[in-house]
């Protein structure tokens, strides 16, 4: 998962767990609003992917959403924006920072990866071809 997919999942995750001070809920508020802010302001408030993350705060556990989300990130190269990598680096780091705020952060990068959540697991299979 890129960072600015894995930032939003995890804010809006933690968002909703109880047990944060009013100091913490405003610091990854402040930091999630600038980094949503900033993609409205490059790529429009009625973007692909202005929508897949409102849609995404709307149903934060959605599976599907948080898919669409990482493939408008992809399609819109928004991961290969230095200012956006940066506002999600500042809210992976607020994140960070909050007791258990680490197990809210899944983020994979590479090929043949599984990822499993809140007590699931996840395999790859890879399925050769026999060679006649």
């Amino acid at each position: 998962m890129d960072p600015i997919t894995a930032a939003i999942v995890a804010a809006l995750t933690l968002g909703v767990t109880s047990g944060l001070t009013e100091t913490s809920k405003k610091a990854i508020g402040e930091a999630y609003d600038a980094l949503k802010g900033l993609l409205k302001k490059k790529f429009g408030h009625a973007s692909a992917i202005v929508q897949s993350v409102e849609g995404l705060e709307t149903k934060p556990d959605s599976k599907g959403r948080q898919v669409t989300l990482q493939e408008e990130v992809a399609a819109a190269h928004a991961d290969q924006d230095p200012d956006i990598l940066k506002a999600a680096h500042a809210l992976l780091d607020q994140l960070r920072a909050q007791p258990g705020g680490e197990q809210h952060i899944q983020q994979a990068i590479g090929s043949y990866i599984a990822q499993a959540d809140r007590g699931s697991t996840a395999s790859v299979n890879i399925d050769h071809p026999k060679e006649e």
